[in-house]
């Protein structure tokens, strides 16, 4: 599914009405989760998602980010859902302030094994729905074979194609705007 904002459009929300309720159960397994994100994730492993960013925003103007992240933080996990820390994480990291709106993020939250896609508003015609749920249910599914450097880096080109195929105007400068490497929070 999908909700609209001013500014961003989100995607693989099960429910567009669906807000964050209170849980105390999500508050529980965020503040007992103890497995660190380098455990997944060795150096070599950002190395290749960075390398994969880098290959997968040439020729286009669309910028990717990526973020994972351990765990909710403990005061937020109560009251947020992997889908509200995922917005909130694209207005803080400024994944919104490109050029041509047309920013990517990426967040992997791996205590809950969730992954979602949020981008700016210059890519909401980029493709359909449906393609952008597959590019989720597929990581998803990596994730589950405990293949997580290589689901990231598909997604990744994944959306590269996508933002390849819809950005017909290649004559724009193509000025690396956000970090290629992943942002790691524990």
């Amino acid at each position: 599914m999908v909700t609209t904002t001013d500014s961003t459009q989100i995607v693989t929300t099960p429910n567009v009405q669906a807000h964050a309720q209170p849980s105390f159960k999500r508050w529980l397994k965020h503040s007992f989760y103890f497995q660190h994100t380098r455990r997944y994730f060795k150096p070599v492993d950002l190395q290749r998602i960075a390398a994969a960013v880098q290959q997968a925003e040439f020729g286009h103007v669309g910028e990717i980010q990526v973020v994972i992240e351990g765990h909710l933080p403990c005061l937020q996990a109560y009251k947020q859902n992997t889908r509200k820390r995922a917005e909130q994480l694209f207005a803080e990291l400024g994944v919104w302030d490109t050029e041509y709106n047309s920013g990517v993020l990426l967040y992997l939250n791996l205590c809950e094994r969730q992954v979602e896609l949020i981008f700016d508003r210059g890519l909401q015609q980029a493709t359909q729905q449906e393609v952008w749920n597959l590019i989720c249910q597929d990581m998803v599914r990596q994730l589950v074979q405990k293949n997580y450097c290589k689901a990231v880096v598909q997604a990744i080109m994944k959306i590269g194609n996508i933002l390849q195929q819809y950005d017909e105007i290649n004559e724009r400068v193509n000025e690396n705007e956000r970090p290629d490497t992943p942002i790691i929070i524990n």
